[in-house]
């Protein structure tokens, strides 16, 4: 009964064998097995092929467009886009930026702080999509989406040239690659988001000097509120003096200022305190500053009130390199990183050319600070602005880092310090060793207590003794 199963459990064995293919290291080289989706999209994304587009703009005759997008930050946001699908670059000649465009909208576009409004001026210039020039188009407008989120209408002009919103394009075709192409267009086009922002930064309509309703009036003498005065002008500078609005002790509880405060708000210190922080994040060469500001005191929460209280302030900011350079005993002691910080804080606004030209003219210049009673000395030097004196002075190393009217940033090559005065102990003891001392005897005296000495009577006047 056994020798039958195990027979046709043979059988069935040898079956199996034979009946399917061999399995060999040539099968898989012949059928590799599948990749995943995400690992041949991440291979997709990471490599760029030289004949990329953006390879090409980076190569190309367009060199101002390409120096922009380097500035902006966006090659890694162009990587990724590419590697998705094809692109369709808009660039303007460089005679367009160069020459043509306005230079103070030109130095609003290269300032670190205004690095989104770049970036999406850049963005509304690519169209994530091939859009081509070789067929006849209709007279009727397109529409496409661009990086950006905007929108881009392709017309034909009743003269045959083919307009983009309101440039025209003078070299349709001009940088063709597998995946992209690029077309010349005569000028820049600027997003209306742009625009705005560029007017209401030079208008400086968030930011005008306008004194609130309401404000109260304070005796500076006795802290106390006066009665309603009449209205006061627009642009006059707050009541309070800025010391008296500072917060109580180094920087714990940051209290409101009495005034001029308002119910409307035209002044949001918070945002701008935040918006010239991520300016010196951006610009670089300043994160122990930003730290010290943000988490090591809450010295930002207090500026961001000044400035909301109506008062300006010029940041005097040391580098990374001069940070560094502070020992643990200059930061352990209780209130000193705020004290270190107030020094370098001006309750006055100003920039690299005010102090440049005050420091021309009047050879040197005392700035208050909010550490009383300590003033800064500044002086020119090397064609320069110089802080301090000595040793512990700094240079102005990066001038004008956020300028917005009410909030100045000026980046130094060092940490400043006020002069300690070290005289007052000596002229103490001067005049301990000038009481110790005995008057001095004239001649004649000296030669008649020797003649007394002689006959044994010295000892009866005091002054011989």
């Amino acid at each position: 009964m056994d020798s039958p199963s195990h027979g046709v459990s043979l059988f069935f064995l040898f079956l199996t064998l034979f009946s399917f293919p061999p399995f060999s290291s040539a099968s898989l080289r012949r059928n590799p097995l599948p990749k995943s989706p995400s690992s041949t999209s991440t291979a997709a994304s990471s490599q760029i092929n030289s004949n990329s587009i953006l390879v090409a703009l980076l190569d190309s005759h367009y060199t101002e467009l390409a120096e922009l997008v380097e500035k902006a930050l966006l090659l890694q946001t162009l990587e990724d886009a590419v590697g998705k699908h094809n692109l369709t670059i808009f660039a303007p000649r460089n005679e367009a930026l160069e020459r043509e465009l306005d230079p103070e909208f030109k130095r609003f576009l290269l300032e670190p702080r205004n690095l989104k409004s770049l970036q999406t001026l850049l963005m509304s210039h690519i169209v994530p999509k091939r859009v081509g020039f070789n067929q006849d188009r209709s007279s009727s407008p397109v529409r496409h989406r661009t990086l950006g989120d905007s929108h881009l209408d392709l017309k034909n002009s009743d003269s045959g040239k083919i307009i983009v919103d309101s440039a025209e394009i003078v070299r349709p075709n001009d940088v063709v690659r597998p995946d992209g192409v690029i077309h010349g267009i005569e000028r820049l086009l600027i997003p209306r988001s742009v625009q705005e922002d560029f007017n209401r930064r030079r208008n400086l309509q968030s930011i005008s000097a306008v004194l609130p309703e309401g404000a109260p009036e304070v005796d500076p003498r006795t802290h106390r509120l006066k009665k309603p005065a009449p209205s006061v002008p627009a642009g006059a500078s707050p009541v309070l003096p800025i010391y008296d609005a500072l917060a109580p002790g180094p920087s714990i509880a940051p209290a409101p200022a009495p005034g001029p405060g308002g119910p409307h708000h035209h002044f949001d210190g918070e945002r701008q305190v935040k918006d010239f922080i991520q300016t010196l994040l951006h610009y670089g060469g300043y994160n122990e500053m930003a730290d010290i500001l943000v988490n090591l005191t809450s010295l930002a929460t207090e500026m961001g009130r000044l400035v909301s209280e109506g008062y300006v302030l010029t940041v005097l900011a040391p580098n990374d390199e001069a940070m560094a350079k502070l020992t643990t005993d200059q930061l352990s002691e209780p209130g000193a990183p705020e004290q270190i910080i107030y020094y370098h804080v001006i309750p006055e606004y100003q920039t690299e050319e005010s102090m440049y030209n005050a420091v021309r003219r009047f050879g040197k210049v005392r700035y208050q600070t909010l550490r009383l009673p300590h003033a800064v000395m500044a002086q020119e030097a090397d064609g320069s602005v110089k802080f301090g004196q000595g040793e512990g002075s700094a240079y102005l190393f990066d001038p004008d880092i956020y300028t917005d009217g009410r909030i100045s940033v000026q980046g130094i090559d060092g940490v400043l310090f006020p002069l300690e005065e070290e005289k007052a102990p000596e002229k103490k003891s001067n005049s301990a060793l000038k009481v110790a001392t005995k008057p001095r005897r004239g001649k004649l005296m000296e030669l008649t207590c020797t003649m007394l000495g002689a006959f044994g009577q010295d000892s009866h006047f005091s002054s011989c003794l």
